[in-house]
């Protein structure tokens, strides 16, 4: 089903809708017969099509970006809502649940042609595909030209696919918490994740659907990815040595009985958290996705592939990032035509400031970008 927007009215805010999008020849050579997309929406489009901002969600969020119309809290408040940076009252925002997601878009857990689930059938998707179905939804909804394309991590990285790849339809793009590439210890610890995955004994190849599902190797994977999300100073400050009570990590008569650190008992409970609420194949496809970014391939140089883009950049780092280094930003920045500088967010938690503390950006984003 298509799902057509109105230029006048948003269909209420906050509220996940879904649009078939056709079929989509991917890049590294399959093929998806029928895509869907979820998306969620915030304010109006006006009559021009000229006040659209999205927002694109990190490697397991999904398009609930801030509340709208439900109590449900989004997961960038401090940057989108009514009055917000991201000022809803202001702008028609969108978000989209990325291609081979689990938040109701076209992905490994959907249902294949065959009406089974794809499973380990579905196709390696790179950020240019999302990006190109994403163009397709935004030409349903009537915005032809975004005013701003946001995000952070993987939504940053998703953002500057969008200025590379649609030049035209990009005015103002903003880049938060990832370089211009994947650099090989980002894919080092991206394996490990999907290798976590893979060989969780109920993994079944892909194909657990209707069975024993991997919990156990998704949980892994969760943690392996959180230790890279928080920096050693929040680790330390925050648990230290300390054990998790009443249990003790010095006391046990065999290997198998001794109790936890207080952080290995984090790392289990991020690790749960994420087994409840994503599928472990999307994990992966998603991962991998992230894997493929790199927006010089097959552009030619750093410089001659952002030399096309036309969108007024802002482009922000986590001073205390040890998954995606200030210094990437800085590389990106340096290569972006033009001036653009790097905006710092000061924050000892690591690489997710980006989300907890992107309110420290709120003045900036204002006088800067968002005008």
């Amino acid at each position: 089903m298509t799902i057509t927007i109105s230029r006048t009215a948003a269909p209420g805010n906050g509220v996940v809708r879904y649009a078939s999008i056709g079929s989509l020849q991917l890049e590294a050579g399959g093929y998806l017969p029928d895509v869907t997309l979820a998306y969620e929406t915030w304010g109006t489009l006006n009559a021009d099509g000229s006040n659209a901002v999205l927002i694109e969600h990190a490697l397991t969020g999904s398009t609930h970006v801030t509340r709208g119309d439900s109590d449900e809290p989004g997961w960038w408040e401090q940057l989108a809502g009514p009055g917000a940076p991201v000022d809803t009252d202001r702008f028609f925002v969108v978000s989209i649940n990325i291609l081979g997601g689990c938040y109701g878009s076209t992905g490994p857990s959907a249902e294949a042609p065959d009406g089974a689930p794809w499973g380990s059938r579905f196709p390696l998707v790179t950020l240019r595909d999302t990006t190109a179905a994403e163009a397709r939804l935004a030409d349903q909804l009537g915005v032809h030209s975004w005013f701003a394309v946001l995000g952070g991590s993987m939504g940053g990285a998703r953002a500057l696919e969008w200025a590379v790849s649609f030049p035209e339809r990009v005015q103002r793009c903003a880049v938060i918490s990832v370089g211009a590439a994947s650099t090989a210890e980002q894919i080092a610890f991206a394996q490990a994740q999907t290798l976590a995955i893979r060989q969780d004994i109920n993994f079944n190849d892909g194909d657990y659907y209707g069975g024993p599902l991997p919990e156990d190797g998704l949980a892994l994977a969760r943690r392996i990815a959180h230790i890279t999300y928080r920096s050693a100073e929040e680790l330390d400050g925050r648990f230290g040595r300390s054990a998790q009570l009443p249990e003790s990590p010095l006391r046990a008569a065999a290997l198998g009985e001794r109790g936890r650190y207080q952080v290995e008992s984090y790392l289990d409970h991020q690790g749960k958290k994420l087994v409840s609420r994503f599928d472990a194949n999307s994990y992966i496809a998603l991962t991998d996705a992230l894997m493929s970014h790199d927006v010089s391939r097959g552009r030619g140089s750093l410089d001659e592939a952002l030399s096309r883009t036309t969108a007024r950049f802002f482009v922000a780092a986590v001073d205390s990032d040890r998954l995606y280094f200030p210094s990437q930003s800085r590389e990106l920045a340096d290569a972006l035509p033009g001036e653009v500088d790097v905006h710092v967010i000061e924050a000892p938690i690591g690489h997710d400031g980006f989300l907890t503390e992107i309110g420290q950006l709120g003045s900036q984003l204002r006088s800067t970008f968002l005008i």
